[in-house]
């Protein structure tokens, strides 16, 4: 014979209620977590077009460092006025198939002439690139003197 104590309680478990918001819970980590992986990885891709895009800002400039620029021949050489300004090339980043991202290199030289014969310029590169419908600029500023 069972006593009262022994009997099953007829509230034992879970209702309906508790079942969809525990569900409703889980959904909603498990979407955060979704969202916040999808947001890194979108980061990370940003941030691998940015590191191709300043490599081929530094590419471009590099050239200008390695040409000759001497005053003290005449007429003046000024190897940097041989390169040309405007240069389009594909970000270094891994290429399957289609897509490849493309990149243009701007080049601005402003040349300054200081006190007495000094004469130095400033070279500035705007690569510019897309990803995702929207375009982004690394930008690359030097000074640089004769025979350097």
């Amino acid at each position: 014979m069972q006593t009262k104590q022994n009997r099953p309680s007829k509230q034992s478990g879970f209702t309906l209620a508790e079942t969809l918001v525990s569900i409703m819970i889980m959904g909603l980590v498990f979407g955060g977590t979704l969202m916040t992986y999808t947001r890194g990885e979108q980061r990370a891709e940003w941030s691998g077009y940015s590191l191709a895009a300043q490599s081929l800002c530094t590419k471009t400039m590099e050239q200008f460092h390695a040409v000759l620029w001497d005053t003290q021949v005449i007429p003046t050489n000024n190897g940097t006025l041989s390169i040309p300004l405007t240069s389009t090339a594909i970000l270094d980043i891994p290429v399957a198939g289609t897509n490849v991202v493309w990149a243009t290199n701007n080049a601005t030289i402003t040349s300054f002439v200081g006190a007495g014969p000094s004469y130095y310029e400033m070279i500035v590169i705007n690569t510019t690139w897309a990803l995702h419908g929207r375009v982004f600029t690394n930008t690359l500023v030097t000074y640089r003197a004769p025979d350097q």
